[in-house]
């Protein structure tokens, strides 16, 4: 379950930001703006277009340009004029069109076309930096506010954008006492490498209010509170004001030294796609980036300005030869000598892979290992995306896309996974998301349709569920069927959001493209958007409106101080979306009816899940990746959907579907488990059994309406009228003394559950076992519980971090996970007590490296090759030395005994005759099978009334000769167990820092 934080409209930074520390960055214009107001269209609209010479050195500059809807110039184009130091310029006549697509070339054949997407300008003045779009004139900077006598006051500002990574400034001001420039304000000249200078004129005042912006809609406010700056001379840095500041260029050398020439440049074809690397050069000043130049094909030359050492050219023609050099630019816009060239030739596209079917074994049997598959290891940087919130948030800054990892990055470290010992991997929702934040994939836009930023060819979602089973493994599939996006399902019903592009809000509604449709990972050419919103907002109130007060302003602001509209942002109660489909509430109280029927967040729009239109609608999307043949499906929010509407739809339908497309045996092993999120220590949530996670694992009991929505309510009512002392038991996870007896599923709903009670109470592992074995009575079967300690959403005891009680703390926690009833499962990075202490989640307001849903593929790179399950044949790399780390090996070797034992995956048990903390016997018997062991975890145990006969010790291979029916085990330390088999197999595995 993803609950972001609640976030009102803020401007997002532009994503042309280079990547530098934020210092007191913030996306908010000034406190006290002066008004801003729509221009009135001309009848002859203009641009005058900035080209920044630098950028290619060359000596002939051509701007190739096509307005709005009309025709391309004749190639070369028409020639640019020097504007001024370092920059070449050319007004242009656009009619009634408001921009214009363009490039720009040295008249010789050479191209700068934005790397094949042309660029996309507007109207006014705009300039072109190293491949960043802006608008101001870099040469002069425009009207000032107030008419400036000339032997008045006067300031003279240097603004330091090092820290930025701005390739433009402007200065937003107003003289105490006057009025504020028009947005953005003044254009700043460049004064030496990472200063911007202005002279303004004050007057009579003698000082000024002033704010910075990069011209792209991204400001400096001084964290809200704008800057004052006296007459004379200022500098301003990292929210720092000097005044009688020095000149801060006076001293500066001119930068005339190129960096180093690009090394060891190589390129790789993968299909259609070229994987290009080289060792980074060096400068006096620093690298600001590199040029990447691809020829061959049928497309011509394409420069590329990249940022880092690695560039992934995608999309490209089958066997086909292309060409590669790179050249690195510093900081003052020096430019290396090309590289040697490297070439790769395409292959073809792969085909689309065959269907897959589900394993189909008993599910107790297959430890999970749960990754958020966006944040777990990329395998293609090409799909990688940061979104709107990329620069807010800190992940620019961290070079970490919240959209980094992918299937390709998972099946290139399946290994990894089997060597720790999992055979079945949970991943996070597939479906293509949309909302601001969306890489954990609650967010559900296109139910249909698998993300896009997530697949890579040769690796799509069909070619990883088909790696894993070729290893043995399962894939768990994380479904949402309570909440779509806040935009609605595409396919259901999506709102339309009254947008007025005006100058207030023009930077965050982007114009409607007709023949464009969102995919999360397509940019959008006119606003150079993945995250492109044009197709969800209308200034026109659209037909059958039911939002009331269309785009009328609700007298609120922004926290930039603009106008908020009516129907300008989906929620339960603007009246935009219809009854019938999606609830109309917020949840009031968590554990009254309301959270079964109402927004539990505005990322999360409530369907109407007893509506048949939406039923049919999620049965449907469900359907498809149960015909690409997972495993299961761990089912997110499940507590928001009643229990009838489980029970009567979708669980049926999940069956069905598995039977008819892939076996009765392989239904019945389909595993469903659902998160009915009780946060609290105690058996029943609260004392409401319809919010408690046991509840969920059974059949009803009476006969309701035939209605959905009057059964859901009836069945409510009755079932909290009976209350916890009046519910269904079960044995089915307990011993009869020391025999094993057939469990009786014939009151099992369909769905198995997570142990939210065990997860609260995992602060350390006593707790967590007293807890969980006091519920088991009320489940249909505990021996299906999910158990885990954290997750991506919650620590033990409901804590917002990942957990850190410490090593010995984890090994204790998981020799229990592992031995008693129920399926261990893994958090990624665990193994190695990856973010320990971290804040799990905190949405765009700190950057995902900070918190325990980092990037892993860190930790996992090099190669790593196994034979079997714990089984590492080799590694290299950094993915050896984490194997090497102490969980790990912990892991592996609890892998390997709980494997050897049937009764550990899926025996019943008992604590009868057992003095011990922590002491338990298990037993599983069906067929030619019979599983009998006696566990103690830590502490000393004895056994009485146990058969007689001879017992060894899966960890130091001990062995017991039993005959009076009796067995004491001495304590064997914190994290330490010992498992005493009837007739077992021995000492499994070597001994390690903790089994020994």
């Amino acid at each position: 379950m993803e609950r972001t934080p609640t976030r009102l409209l803020r401007r997002p930074l532009a994503a042309a930001l280079a990547a530098g520390g934020l210092l007191g960055l913030v996306s908010v214009a000034p406190a006290d703006p002066s008004p801003r107001t729509v221009p009135t269209a001309a009848a002859d609209n203009t641009a005058t277009v900035f080209y920044y010479t630098k950028t290619k050195n060359w000596a002939v500059h051509n701007l190739h340009y096509a307005p709005d809807g009309g025709s391309w110039t004749s190639v070369p184009g028409v020639p640019m004029e020097t504007a001024c130091t370092d920059w070449v310029k050319k007004t242009v006549s656009l009619g009634a069109a408001e921009g214009l697509r363009a490039t720009f070339n040295n008249g010789s054949g050479t191209w700068d076309n934005n790397a094949g997407k042309n660029y996309d300008l507007g109207t006014g003045s705009i300039t072109v930096k190293d491949g960043v779009i802006a608008h101001s004139d870099p040469c002069a900077g425009g009207e000032e506010p107030d008419p400036t006598p000339g032997d008045g006051n006067k300031a003279t500002v240097y603004y330091s954008t090092r820290t930025l990574g701005w390739t433009t400034a402007n200065i937003h001001y107003r003289p105490a006492g006057g009025s504020w420039t028009t947005v953005p304000g003044l254009g700043m000249q460049a004064a030496c490498a990472g200063w911007w200078r202005k002279d303004i004129g004050l007057g009579t005042a003698t000082s000024m209010k002033a704010a910075f912006n990069n011209g792209n809609g991204v400001w400096d406010n001084n964290k809200g509170a704008d800057y004052t700056l006296p007459a004379g001379v200022s500098t301003v840095t990292d929210n720092t004001v000097t005044e009688a500041a020095d000149d801060p260029c006076a001293e500066q050398v001119p930068d005339t030294t190129a960096p180093t020439v690009p090394s060891k440049v190589t390129a790789r074809a993968d299909g259609v796609s070229v994987v290009l690397a080289w060792e980074s050069s060096t400068d006096d000043t620093g690298v600001a980036g590199y040029q990447v130049t691809r020829t061959g094909g049928t497309k011509g030359d394409v420069v590329a300005d990249v940022g880092s050492t690695v560039f992934s050219d995608t999309g490209l023609e089958e066997k086909t030869t292309y060409s590669y050099t790179v050249k690195a630019v510093d900081a003052a816009g020096n430019v290396s000598a090309a590289s040697a060239a490297a070439t790769a030739t395409t292959g073809t596209k792969p085909p689309s892979p065959a269907a897959g079917r589900p394993l189909g074994t008993d599910p107790r049997k297959d430890p999970i290992y749960f990754v958020l598959t966006a944040r777990f290891n990329d395998g293609d940087a090409s799909n990688n995306r940061g979104g709107s919130q990329h620069e807010k948030s800190g992940n620019a800054a961290n070079d970490d896309p919240m959209f980094r990892g992918d299937f390709k990055g998972l099946v290139n470290k399946l290994d990894y996974i089997k060597g720790l010992g999992f055979s079945a991997v949970w991943i996070t929702p597939v479906v293509l998301n949309r909302s601001d934040y969306d890489y954990h994939g609650y967010h559900g836009w296109d139910f249909y349709k698998v993300d896009p930023r997530l697949e890579s060819a040769g690796a799509s979602y069909q070619d990883l569920i088909n790696a894993a089973h070729a290893k043995g493994m399962k894939i768990y599939q994380d479904v949402v069927y309570n909440h779509s996006s806040r935009w609605g399902a595409k396919g259901l019903f999506t709102p339309t959001v009254y947008g007025a592009r005006d100058s207030q809000w023009s930077w965050y509604y982007d114009e409607k493209q007709p023949g464009f449709e969102y995919d999360g990972l397509t940019v959008e050419p006119k606003s150079g958007k993945s995250y492109y919103n044009g197709d969800l907002w209308s200034t026109a109130e659209p037909t059958g409106n039911t939002c009331v007060n269309w785009g009328k302003p609700t007298g609120a602001k922004s926290p930039e101080g603009y106008t908020i509209h009516n129907c300008q942002w989906p929620s339960p109660t603007s009246g935009m979306f219809p009854k019938a489909l999606y609830h109309n509430c917020w949840i009031g109280n968590w554990e009254g009816e309301d959270s079964r029927s109402c927004w539990l967040h505005d990322d999360l729009a409530d369907f109407n899940s007893e509506n048949a239109q939406v039923q049919n609608y999620l049965i449907g999307a469900y359907n498809k990746y149960i015909d690409m043949g997972v495993d299961g499906f761990r089912v997110d929010t499940a507590v928001h959907i009643p229990r009838t509407t489980w029970n009567r739809r979708f669980l049926p339908a999940i069956q069905e579907r598995v039977t008819q497309r892939h076996g009765a045996e392989a239904a019945k092993n389909f595993f469903v488990f659902g998160e009915v999120a009780a946060f609290v220590n105690d058996k029943w949530n609260r004392g409401s059994v319809n919010h408690s996670a046991q509840f969920f694992t059974w059949k009803e009991r009476e006969e309701y309406s035939a209605d959905d929505e009057k059964a859901a309510l009836e069945m409510y009512g009755h079932e909290q009228q009976r209350g916890t002392s009046d519910q269904p038991t079960s044995t089915n996870a307990f011993l009869e003394g020391n025999t094993y007896h057939a469990p009786d599923h014939s009151r099992f709903s369909g769905m198995n559950v997570i142990d939210m009670r065990m997860h609260m109470n995992f602060g350390d592992a006593r707790n967590a076992f007293h807890n969980g074995k006091d519920s088991d009575d009320s489940y249909n079967d505990a021996t299906y519980n999910v158990v885990y300690v954290d997750s991506h959403d919650y620590g033990p005891n409901k804590s917002s971090e990942r957990y850190s009680g410490g090593t010995d703390a984890w090994a204790e926690n998981m020799s229990l996970m592992w031995t008693f009833r129920g399926i261990p499962t893994l958090y990624y990075g665990s193994e190695i007590e990856f973010q320990k202490g971290r804040k799990i989640d905190c949405g765009p307001t700190c950057p995902l490296a900070t918190t325990g849903r980092a990037y892993y593929g860190g930790h996992v790179a090099g190669d790593v090759r196994t034979s079997g399950f714990s089984e590492v044949d080799s590694a290299t790399g950094a993915v050896a030395a984490t194997l090497e780390q102490p969980l790990v090996k912990h892991v592996q070797r609890l892998n390997q005994i709980r494997r050897a034992i049937p009764a550990l995956q899926m025996g019943q048990y008992s604590t009868d005759g057992i003095t011990g903390d922590m002491a338990f016997k298990r037993r599983y018997t069906a067929g030619g099978t019979d599983s009998f062991a006696l566990v103690t975890v830590s502490g000393g145990a004895t056994y009485t009334g146990i058969p007689n006969g001879t017992y060894t010790d899966a960890v130091t291979g001990d062995t017991q000769a039993v005959t009076d029916g009796r067995l004491t085990v001495a304590a064997p330390g914190k994290g330490n167990l010992r498992v005493y088999v009837l007739n077992g197999p021995g000492r499994v595995g070597a001994d390690g820092p903790y089994l020994k």
